[in-house]
């Protein structure tokens, strides 16, 4: 029925004053005095209400899964059964799920999605319970806690829920709440602990999904929260004499920042002001990081249940990042932010925190994800990486980040960005061999890439980025030469030739950072490195520089990992590029593009000594 068809008898009635209609009203008393009448005549009972909340209820959702373009009408005309002249009395079922529903979002609808009222309205009640619940913790029993945990593993991915919880319990309430439950278990081991670990990563979820809301509630909320990461709140769920700290609002929001996915523009403009407060100190970028937030040795509470004890709020926050690659990328745009986070890793014990965020920063991939494929890589993503390779190609300075656990991120890094570095390392003429969609295709520096492949494959886990990245781009580039003659003018010939030589060159810059890992006595064991390469499997079939941007399926067989360890540490690519010929090709026309191979790749070998020199003698650009 049109809306118009709709607010014809609405109207109508409405035109008949005094008559109002009203739902869920019974006649006052005046009313059953005057013995009838036009007042009261359209009063229906609580039977006749429940059909028209559930009725208005399926339309609403109904609306919101088939028709989506309609969007406006139907937030409109929710709102409008409490306005315009219709009244649904302020306990109504079918008023409190439709108003919340309808306020979910300014831009559409939520994804909020229930089979029927009730079902919503359950949820709604569960998360005015928890709230009520978490403003006495110290007062919860041992099974309202474990139905509280359960509540929140049940709900932790409904927008209803969590921005319903969220905002009854109030952004001072939320901090509260953690600070006393993480006093209330300071000191929990075995099965307590475990139970914590779960808890404390249940509600940061639910957290998380309560900032995707857009209610004017929630927005408020998250203003609240920002606002209040200075002050300080000391627990008055356990009696400490004496004491005048218990933790400060930075740290208590990122210790709930390790799971979960949170708002981007949320996590931009509460990483502005905590950024603000850890970049202040003077000295070199990183540097004023050092003790920054253990400087008050009254400070008890434990925030964090199980790694790590809270006190640095940056490591949450990259926690954060390192789940919202929107969020990363718009952080690490700045390059004197990127420079003062990968440099305090060299003064804290933030370590692989660091390294994750600008992962997803340059991959646009969160952590624990597996991408369906490739995604181009944007302009600024591009302008990121290129400011990584810089600091880590700095003298005397790469190695230092590489060994403080950030190996493993930079080695995904490089494994992604093969395309670019492959053009960087090849120059001006070889853009229509080394394939890509990426929006940025030359901008990384030579001599920086150089010097970044160098430092990162000294690292076992970041070796292993290189190889299977390599691998896969040089593998796919191979088969869509061959498969598509016209993609170069010199032929599929020139093309391969030119393939191998550049991947010769990789993989001599990566056996002589082996080879100076052996001399320096620090090289991993075989085994090391081949668990590290069985590792990576999974990932790289889903983001291993295969974007090469044409009609060519990308050449990423479920044996690929396995034909990268059985190849020789010397000659990882040949292994995994004859394979790809294999496919490709017949007899002796396939052993003698092998043959060429080989040769090109004994080429870029011999010519990455010559390269690596020059990038050495030179200071990184």
């Amino acid at each position: 029925m049109a809306w118009e068809e709709r607010e014809r008898p609405k109207s109508s009635a409405a035109g008949q004053d005094p008559t109002r209609m009203r739902l869920n009203r019974l006649p006052d008393e005046r009313e059953e005095n005057r013995g009838g009448g036009t007042e009261g005549d359209l009063t229906v009972d609580d039977q006749d209400l429940a059909a028209v909340g559930n009725s208005a209820f399926e339309l609403f959702e109904g609306l919101g899964n088939h028709g989506r373009d309609a969007w406006s009408s139907s937030q409109t005309a929710a709102k409008d059964l409490t306005a315009q002249e219709f009244e649904l009395g302020g306990d109504s079922t079918a008023a409190r799920v439709l108003r919340t529903v309808a306020e979910q979002t300014d831009h559409g609808f939520s994804g909020v999605s229930y089979k029927d009222r009730d079902s919503a309205a359950e949820a709604m009640r569960r998360a005015d319970d928890l709230a009520k619940l978490a403003k006495h913790p110290e007062k919860m029993s041992g099974a309202e806690l474990k139905e509280f945990n359960e509540t929140l593993a049940k709900y932790k991915d409904d927008q209803l829920f969590s921005a319903r919880f969220a905002t009854q319990l109030g952004a001072g309430g939320t901090l509260r709440f953690w600070t006393e439950m993480a006093d209330l278990h300071m000191g929990a081991r075995d099965g307590e602990l475990k139970w914590m670990e779960e808890f404390q990563k249940n509600l940061s979820m639910t957290l998380a999904t309560a900032t995707l809301s857009d209610t004017d509630a929630m927005q408020s909320w998250k203003k609240d929260l920002v606002d209040q990461s200075n002050k300080n709140f000391v627990s008055g769920a356990v009696s400490v004499p004496g004491r005048t700290v218990g933790a400060y609002g930075h740290q208590v929001i990122s210790g709930l920042m390790h799971h979960g996915k949170y708002d981007a523009e949320f996590l931009d403009a509460y990483g502005k002001q905590l950024l603000k407060q850890d970049m202040a100190p003077a000295g070199a970028p990183g540097i004023g990081s050092k003790g920054l937030w253990r400087g008050d040795n009254h400070q008890l509470t434990d925030l964090v249940f199980g790694k790590g004890d809270g006190r640095d709020p940056l490591v949450g926050f990259m926690g954060a990042l390192s789940h919202s690659p929107e969020a990363a990328t718009n952080t690490f745009d700045d390059r004197k932010v990127l420079e003062h986070v990968l440099e305090s890793a060299k003064y804290t014990d933030r370590d692989t925190a660091v390294g994750r965020a600008p992962e997803a920063a340059v991959m646009g991939v969160g952590a624990g994800e597996k991408p369906d494929g490739p995604a181009p890589h944007t302009a600024t993503q591009v302008g990121i990486m290129k400011n990584v390779t810089h600091m880590v190609a700095q003298p005397g300075g790469g190695s230092d980040l590489v060994g403080k656990g950030l190996g493993d991120s930079f080695g995904n890094m490089a494994s992604a960005y093969v395309p670019e570095i492959s053009r960087a390392m090849a120059g001006k003429g070889a853009e229509s061999i080394f394939l890509t969609d990426s929006a940025l295709p030359d901008g990384l520096d030579k001599t920086d890439v150089t010097r970044f492949l160098y430092e990162v494959a000294q690292d076992t886990d970041g070796r292993a980025g290189i190889v299977l990245g390599q691998s896969v781009y040089t593998s796919s580039l191979m088969e869509a030469h061959i498969a598509n003659p016209s993609l170069y003018d010199g032929g599929p010939a020139e093309a391969v030739r030119t393939v191998s030589e550049s991947a010769g060159v990789i993989q001599g810059v990566v056996g002589h950072a082996n080879a100076d890992a052996a001399i320096a006595g620090e090289l991993a064991s075989e085994k090391d490195q081949n668990d590290a390469l069985k590792t990576k499997g999974d990932l790289f079939k889903g983001i291993a520089g295969a974007g090469i941007g044409v009609a060519a399926a990308a050449f990423v067989p479920q044996t690929m990992v396995g034909g990268v360890i059985g190849a020789s540490a010397g000659g990882y690519f040949g292994g995994v590029a004859g394979t790809a010929i294999d496919r490709l090709m017949e007899g002796r026309q396939a052993q003698g593009a092998l043959d060429q191979i080989r040769d090109a790749v004994k080429d870029g070998w011999v010519d990455s000594d010559s390269i690596l020199e020059d990038a050495h003698a030179r200071p990184a650009a």
